[in-house]
């Protein structure tokens, strides 16, 4: 990971949550003695760099965004199709989560865990990720087809579907390539589905039997 970089108190706290999260522990559960014990620093550091333990999960969560948001970004905007496109963004983003696995954890358990606070940081999160993904997507014209506002909206979808899957991705290594391929065609199915709207059911119908 690379959203923040040297190697100072707040770096260190950071890496020694991820390092002490796990299947059965979340942010939330982290004591401030046990995160200063694990970044070998004094407990009293922690109070320099965070207000509260809701601050610093806010400094977490938008270490993993940052690391993830921009190896994906570079992908979509070197796509040539929105099928590239989407092939190459999940098998990145499942590749961070496997490499990654207490990103994972944070990420699905916060969005419906204890804190408020980082609910809306994780949701906003989230919603940042979509509009990023939507925005590439226009710019590049991979679906010139699909209106603005119906890109905006299968991305948003996109990016709950894949965070939904990425734990069974992680925790079940016989079914990842599954996962994968079920994930791939979800989005292109969703941008597909879009290009058809604007169309009569005769022209659907029409389409439907040029393939067969």
């Amino acid at each position: 990971m690379n959203a923040l970089t040297g190697t100072g108190g707040k770096l260190k706290l950071i890496q020694a949550a991820l390092r002490l999260i796990t299947e059965t522990r979340s942010l939330t559960s982290l004591g401030l003695r046990e995160l200063a014990r694990e970044a070998g620093l004094n407990p009293n550091t922690f109070y320099r760099h965070f207000k509260n333990l809701d601050e610093f999960g806010l400094q977490v969560l938008g270490y993993i965004a940052e690391d993830m948001k921009a190896g994906v970004r570079e992908l979509r905007q070197m796509a040539d199709s929105s099928e590239q496109a989407s092939h190459d963004t999940v098998a990145f983003v499942y590749r961070y989560f496997l490499s990654n696995p207490a990103a994972t954890t944070v990420a699905v358990r916060e969005l419906h865990g204890p804190s408020p606070a980082l609910r809306r940081a994780l949701e906003s999160q989230l919603e940042a990720s979509a509009r990023e993904m939507a925005e590439d997507i226009i710019e590049r014209q991979l679906v010139s087809a699909v209106p603005p506002e119906t890109v905006h909206e299968i991305s948003r979808m996109t990016i709950r579907y894949i965070l939904f899957r990425a734990m069974d991705y992680v925790e079940k290594p016989a079914q990842r390539e599954t996962i994968q391929t079920e994930t791939e065609h979800f989005i292109n199915r969703q941008f597909r589905g879009a290009m058809l709207d604007h169309l009569s059911q005769t022209d659907v119908e029409r389409l439907a039997l040029k393939h067969t």
